[in-house]
């Protein structure tokens, strides 16, 4: 998924209040996923031996928890795997996984595209995967698809909502003259891509009074929406804060988010064909309902997100 950056002095503090606070809720999200165990960095560099498959996460639960599904899913064929959670953003894991220190990482296809080639806008999945694979590395490769989508968007909290009129039919576009009024909140690269202020300019035309450095759709977000310290933020569309705290995600009818499927990224030459299979049968039964009734169980009810992998896994017969 996409995230955010901010201005000078002011964003240098909030840049560093939000590394504090991530820190912590990245710890204790590793300690609550497989991953968490090892104790190990991250980011140390350097492939598992043998045949042990890496698998990654980016620094938010979502992806955890889909790690924590591949994983599982992967052990569950007698694969041999290793867990490098809350690595960071996109910026950083692409490089590791190009390096082989991670064989698997769960992405997003828009997203993926949008950082490849922000000139890209396909309008199908089948495209989407086709202008990903004429850009990505010659060592990587992608597997299915799911049905699964969990999209960046512009969400605005209920305060807001109410104030200028806007509901769920409302766009994007309906933010424009409200915008110079108004601070948007996500994660540092958020400011810096296509798919986050920059796109919001050059699509719709968004000049925003300001931006505030948080995390990448996580609980700093969500927090700073509720207290209406920022009014619009960068929030994922499964994320069960925005039914719980009555948020209102507006429509991108240009289409600037793009495609957002849950697919694999894989470092060709750490998985066999009894892996790829594994996966791509993860991919078959994900869909987005599915995923926002993961994403509940572990950001609402606060369960371990390997637990919630293993019994999705094993319901879905795949476990």
């Amino acid at each position: 998924m996409t995230s955010n950056t901010k201005s000078t002095t002011s964003s240098k503090s909030h840049l560093g209040a939000a590394a504090i606070a991530l820190a912590a809720v990245s710890a204790l999200l590793a300690g609550c996923s497989s991953g968490g165990s090892s104790g190990k960095d991250p980011l140390a560099e350097g492939s598992a031996g043998g045949d042990t498959v890496v698998v990654g996460s980016n620094n938010f639960a979502e992806s955890i928890l889909v790690a924590d599904i591949y994983g599982e899913a992967l052990k569950a064929k007698g694969v041999k795997v290793e867990y490098k959670p809350n690595i960071g953003s996109r910026e950083t894991t692409y490089g590791l996984l190009k390096n082989g220190s991670v064989t698997v990482l769960p992405e997003y296809n828009g997203a993926l595209l949008a950082y490849l080639d922000p000139k890209a806008a396909p309008t199908t999945v089948e495209a989407t995967t086709e202008a990903i694979t004429a850009k990505l590395d010659s060592g990587l490769t992608l597997l299915d698809p799911a049905p699964a989508q969990d999209k960046d968007s512009v969400t605005v909290n209920a305060a807001t909502a109410k104030k200028y009129g806007l509901t769920e039919k409302s766009t994007i576009a309906d933010l424009k003259d409200a915008a110079k009024d108004l601070v948007i909140g996500g994660s540092p690269e958020f400011q810096t891509r296509h798919q986050g202020l920059k796109g919001l300019t050059s699509e719709y035309g968004l000049e925003f009074k300001s931006f505030k450095a948080l995390d990448a759709g996580g609980p700093l977000t969500q927090a700073a929406l509720k207290k209406n310290t920022v009014q619009v933020a960068d929030v994922f569309t499964t994320d069960p804060t925005i039914a719980k705290e009555k948020f209102v995600v507006l429509q991108d009818p240009k289409n600037l988010f793009g495609f957002e499927n849950v697919q694999p990224l894989v470092y060709k030459s750490g998985l066999d064909q009894k892996g790829v299979d594994a996966l791509n049968a993860v991919s078959a039964k994900l869909d987005t309902a599915t995923l926002l009734d993961l994403d509940t169980q572990v950001q609402s009810q606060h369960k371990d997100p390997l637990d919630v992998a293993k019994a999705w896994l094993k319901s879905a017969g795949l476990g």
